[in-house]
Order: structure tokens, then sequence, then C-alpha cells
């Protein structure tokens, strides 16, 4: 049985599909948000990109305000904003405004991944920077310990979270920051880096002990094989984006059965597919159960996303009743 302690969120990337306007996937997002909540789901996270053909969400902050308007409890988090993409009081004041719209409901989840292709880091005026140093001059703005005092000034902590690889992990845990971890640190190898983020931690004023989220594409349907095709899409996606570097929007299920596919894109199909969880409710169940209590984890992140819109709020649906409590 999952454990009572776990607490449930879904990732949304506004995923685009073919036959359909960016601006439907943005809504669809909100959608779901709004889906999620009725569920019970604990949070709901929102990420960022840029230049990229498939995804439609590239503004966190944006999107997260009307997430917010349409929703009353869930929290919302972005999973996460590229810090090395902003400057961080930018950030400081964005989510300062957002939280005066959703008190208390606010999670600012910070990464620092490249950008999409070397144009889009171009467009982005992006240059080496410091991480750490820039996480901890965020956290200065939003507590009031820098030189700026920052407008609106939040009326209550905002949590920070840290999308974290090996050296993310070094920084979280020097911070006293809670981290969300994937794939491969979900692996066996990934054991000795957790390890090292708790032996390491030093608390912190928002945390007093390390805290890890893991995030994976998990799926459910009746059938192993229907939860198969829902991976189908994303997978298909991400086969293409790492064989011919364009990253497309999901297209059905008997489309991509249909494509012609070379091995390399077959050999990263199957490695989407044994990266991910999907199965009946009893199969995912099961292997989350084992994941969550190998990982300690505090909280799973599900990032799954598929074409069919009713079948993802399906899979929602029966996940949200594995983590039901009476």
């Amino acid at each position: 049985m999952i454990n009572a302690g776990v607490r449930l969120s879904l990732l949304d990337r506004s995923r685009t599909r073919t036959g359909e306007t960016e601006a439907a996937a943005l809504r669809g997002t909100v959608a779901r948000a709004n889906h999620a909540e009725r569920l019970g789901y604990h949070r709901f996270w929102v990420a960022e990109h840029h230049g990229v053909p498939g995804i439609a969400g590239a503004a966190p902050a944006v999107l997260l305000a009307a997430v917010a308007a349409a929703t009353t409890t869930i929290r919302l988090g972005s999973a996460g904003v590229m810090l090395p993409h902003h400057q961080p009081l930018v950030v400081a004041e964005q989510f300062a405004t957002l939280t005066a719209f959703a008190p208390g409901r606010v999670d600012l989840g910070l990464g620092r991944s490249p950008g999409f292709t070397p144009p889009v880091r171009r467009a982005l005026r992006q240059t080496d920077s410091d991480f750490a140093a820039d996480l901890t001059e965020l956290r200065d703005f939003l507590t009031g310990t820098a030189e700026i005092t920052l407008h609106p000034q939040p009326a209550a902590p905002i949590p920070l979270y840290v999308l974290a690889t090996g050296t993310g992990l070094r920084i979280a845990a020097r911070l006293g920051l809670p981290v969300i971890v994937g794939g491969p640190l979900l692996g066996d190898d990934g054991a000795e880096a957790l390890a090292g983020y708790r032996h390491t931690f030093e608390p912190s004023e928002q945390q007093a002990e390390p805290w890890v989220a893991i995030s994976l594409d998990v799926l459910v349907a009746d059938t192993p094989s229907e939860a198969a095709d829902l991976l189908l899409p994303e997978a298909w996606a991400m086969a293409q984006g790492r064989t011919t570097g364009a990253f497309p929007p999901l297209e059905p299920v008997a489309a991509v059965r249909a494509a012609t596919r070379t091995p390399r894109q077959q050999h990263y199909l199957d490695r989407t597919a044994a990266a991910a969880i999907t199965g009946t409710p009893e199969q995912v169940a099961h292997r989350l159960t084992d994941l969550l209590d190998r990982t300690g984890a505090a909280e799973l992140v599900a990032a799954g996303s598929t074409f069919d819109r009713d079948a993802l709020h399906a899979s929602d649906a029966a996940l949200a009743a594995m983590f039901a409590r009476p």
C-alpha cells in the first residue's frame, strides 16, 4: 500500500497536439488543474520551455496566474523556472505578485537547464551563471534580507524547491532546500546521490530536514496494453526529438503505430517506456510503492501526458484514487 504520508501532484508541460492550437494547449493545462483539484491532488506544477514546437508552456508565472484564477485550494508550483534565463529580482517579483492572488498556495521550483537550441540560448541572452549564487540572491529578495526591498512584499514565505541533478543536490543540501528529482536519480545509481543529499543537508529557516519529491511519467488504464498506448505519443515525440532535433506535438496513438521508425528511434521509444510507470491500477500502485519506499520520497510528481485528453483525465483520476485516504 502507498504510504499514507506521501503527497500526490501533477506536472503539466502544456503539450501541444496535432490539429489543435497552442492556445488550446494552455487552456487544457488550466482545465487539468481544475480537474486535479476536484480529485484531491495536493499540488499542480507547470514548466518553462522556450522555442519548443511541442510545448506551449513558456511563462510559468503567467500560466500559474490563470490556474490560480480557476482553482481555490490546490497548491501551485513551477517545475520549474530556469534561473539562468532570468534575473533573480524579476523572478522574485513575479512570484510575489502571484502569491498576492493565491495567498499561501504558491511554490517556486527552480532549475538550471539551458535553452533548447543554440538560437534559443542566444535569444535568452544566456551566459554562464552561478546557480547557487543566483538561488541565494533570489531567496534573499523573498525573505527581505537583500539590499533591495521586494515589492509587492509576500505576506508569507514562498517555499523554494530545486529541480536537482547531482550538482543541484549538493547545492540544495548546502542551502537547506527541498529537491525534486527524476531520470537517472530514480535508478539504483541515484541511491548514493540521494543519500549524500540527506547526509550533508544543512537545516534552513524553510526546511528543517531533507525532503525529496520524485518525478516521472505515470499513466493508468484498465489494461496494461491500454496504459502502454497512452505513453506512445509522448515516447514518439521524445524519439523524434532525440533523432531529428525537432520535438513535435503529440500525435494520436494510431498515427504513432503507423509511423515508420528507425532502429535508433525504437531504442528511444523503449527507453522512455522503461523509465515510465504504466499499467492497471494494481500494477501501478505496486511499482510506485516500491519506488517511493526505495527513494524515501515525500511526494510523487506525476508527469505523464498523452494525445487523448479524456484518457489523460481518466488516468489522473485512477492515480488519485490510489492515494485517497478513507
